[in-house]
């Protein structure tokens, strides 16, 4: 008898999910029912040292995330959900020094500001700024991981804005 009920339960809980609708999905997302569309604008650059391709590179990924975690149809204007920002910080400098009184380290730093719109939750929007760094080592060439270390930061940055927009945790 316990044989037979087990299946079914499973059977039952699956169905429950299914037809939850409202704004939960399995990457953790909080989304109101009604929202279809996300719009993301390209970022100006507004910081002191210019990567020409940063921009682009937060905008590719903050597309593919919402794209692939989310059911929401991503457009350039007037989404239902609405991201738009700036870069504001592009540095590289001296993080820790060592023994030997040189530097060991730097850090580079981005930092974006970020705003964010939710036409049916007001109570959701936001505006802040972002930033994330990674050390590497001072006998490199800034040049030589510039690009490496821009791509981890940039995936960083745009799950902390996804978090931050659409997540509830």
């Amino acid at each position: 008898m316990k044989k037979t009920l087990i299946p079914l339960l499973f059977a039952v809980a699956l169905l429950a999910l299914g037809g939850c609708t409202g704004g939960y999905s399995f990457t953790g997302a909080s989304i109101p029912a009604e929202a279809k569309t996300i719009s993301i604008t390209q970022f100006p650059n507004y910081a002191s040292t210019v990567n020409p391709q940063l921009s682009q590179k937060l905008y590719d990924g903050l597309q593919q995330m919402f794209s692939s975690q989310t059911s929401l149809g991503v457009t350039s204007d007037d989404g239902d959900l609405q991201i738009t920002g700036e870069i504001t910080d592009y540095t590289t400098r001296a993080s820790s020094i060592g023994s030997d009184d040189n530097v060991a380290t730097n850090r580079f730093t981005i930092t974006i500001k970020v705003s964010f719109t939710n036409r049916f939750n007001p109570k959701a929007d936001f505006s802040q700024s972002f930033s994330r760094f990674k050390d590497y080592a001072a006998t490199r060439d800034f040049s030589s991981v510039e690009q490496s270390l821009t791509d981890e930061i940039v995936t960083e940055l745009c799950e902390d804005i996804f978090n931050k927009s659409v997540v509830n945790w």
